[in-house]
């Protein structure tokens, strides 16, 4: 039987990455049946290259975990999801506070997804969009 969405939001935010706690990240809704993942994430001065500007790994990270997050909202937990491939484009200059990132499962096969993401500063501003190509290693059964 299948969780419902809040369940597993609940279960992702219980088990937070480290890397995710350090972007203050946090799973603010999971759609199962779209595969669709939101997420906040708040950006400190210390993440900045320049006077303000987010460095645009950090602004990767958020947009990657994002659509991470959506492949396993659609297939479920138990799976490592290593990026194949990410292209990220940085529309506007990120500057320290909240960001939302949405990820979602454009296409998923056997061993193989395609996602896409945005990353939208606290103005609402397209900040990045990126999308990745990920494979699916699924945990086997003992």
């Amino acid at each position: 039987m299948q969780m419902r969405d809040e369940e597993l939001a609940e279960k992702l935010r219980a088990r937070r990455q480290p890397c995710i706690a350090t972007y203050g990240g946090w799973v603010e809704e999971i759609d199962q049946a779209r595969g669709r993942a939101v997420m906040s994430f708040v950006m400190k001065p210390e993440f900045c290259h320049s006077v303000d500007i987010v460095q645009g790994g950090f602004i990767t990270g958020m947009v990657d975990a994002a659509m991470s997050h959506a492949l396993i909202a659609r297939i479920g937990l138990g799976i490592a999801i290593p990026t194949l491939e990410i292209k990220v484009s940085f529309l506007e200059p990120g500057h320290p506070g909240r960001f939302l990132a949405v990820g979602e499962v454009v296409r998923l096969g056997g061993a193989v997804a395609f996602m896409e993401g945005t990353l939208h500063d606290e103005k609402e501003r397209l900040v990045a969009r990126a999308s990745a190509t990920a494979r699916i290693i699924r945990q086997r059964k003992a």
